[in-house]
């Protein structure tokens, strides 16, 4: 199965619009969103089922026993987040707690233990022939990277095969079987170079950098092509908004080139586009300049991810 992942090196380019053109365009059978900070692509896909949930658990976090604690303030003193405050009773602040353990090592009365945490939602929407993988980061958790590498697992393994039963899963308890044997994943990746882009960037064939004609986004495209180009992996560029700043997309386009690295196309400034996405619609559904542009993107990009 290829697996290409649509980037951006900023947020509000248009990187989600894009991909979910490509799911309608491509009839996508595997898909998944990994902005799992700010996960959007369920607004603009059909499902009608509800999905599977399962919570996601991070790193452990201390919990600490009243009953069992004398005091002695080590615990407050070792830890290096501050997340330990000391009062008529000692606490521990979850939201600033990462995990270490050092304050249960260093408690004398073994009062402090380390116990797993819900760090986010895992959703997995499946049917008698396509799958979608998705998740909900839980507000503070720092292991958004590690969320992201479990929705593209689910993905996967949903996709993987002929007539595959989710009763393999262990949190499915019922078996849903499907036809999903998918010869392409679209993925939607979070913006920026952070842990959740780096973790979506492993093991994709292919990654479509969605670029915005702005000072910020000509920068910010340089910084995630250099991310991209550390992972082996085919990139190609496009601009959204083209003709809102003609000279900083000429500057787009002639850094491709310099790099030698393939520009598939220009989205233009479609107000169209903007009526699609609030009213649940794909750029494709519409006839408007923007889905036109799209689809020839959407063909030159299969070309070479298929070469």
């Amino acid at each position: 199965m290829k697996q290409l992942l649509i980037l951006s090196g900023k947020g509000g380019t248009g990187k989600t619009t894009v991909a979910s053109a490509f799911i309608k365009l491509a009839d996508a059978r595997a898909y998944a969103d990994c902005d799992v900070d700010a996960p959007n692509l369920h607004l603009v896909t059909e499902w009608e089922e509800e999905p599977i949930r399962r919570d996601y658990y991070g790193l452990p976090v201390a919990k600490l026993t009243q009953e069992l604690c004398t005091h002695c303030d080590l615990c407050r003193q070792h830890c290096r987040f501050g997340a330990i405050s000391a009062g008529d009773q000692y606490s521990v602040d979850p939201y600033g707690c990462e995990g270490c353990g050092v304050c249960a090592y260093v408690c004398p009365t073994q009062a402090i233990e380390m116990v797993p945490a819900v760090a986010g939602e895992l959703m997995l929407y499946v049917d008698e022939e396509n799958v979608f993988s998705t998740a909900q980061l839980r507000m503070g958790s720092g292991t958004s990277g590690l969320l992201v590498t479990e929705v593209k697992k689910e993905m996967k393994e949903a996709a993987h095969g002929s007539r595959f039963a989710f009763k393999s899963i262990p949190y499915c308890k019922d078996a849903i079987e499907t036809d999903c044997d998918s010869k392409l994943a679209i993925i939607d990746g979070s913006p920026g170079i952070g842990c959740p882009v780096i973790a979506s960037l492993s093991g994709v064939d292919m990654v479509l950098i969605v670029a915005e004609p702005s000072i910020s986004g000509l920068s910010d495209m340089e910084r995630i092509i250099r991310t991209a180009e550390g992972f082996d992996t085919k990139i190609a560029v496009c601009t959204n908004k083209h003709d809102m700043n003609s000279g900083i997309s000429e500057k787009i386009e002639q850094f491709c080139k310099e790099r030698g690295l393939p520009f598939v196309g220009r989205i233009p400034f479609d107000p169209a586009a903007v009526r699609a996405v609030n009213n649940a619609k794909t750029i494709v559904d519409v006839e408007c300049p923007s889905g036109t542009a799209v689809k020839d993107i959407f063909k030159k990009t299969m070309a070479l991810l298929f070469d």
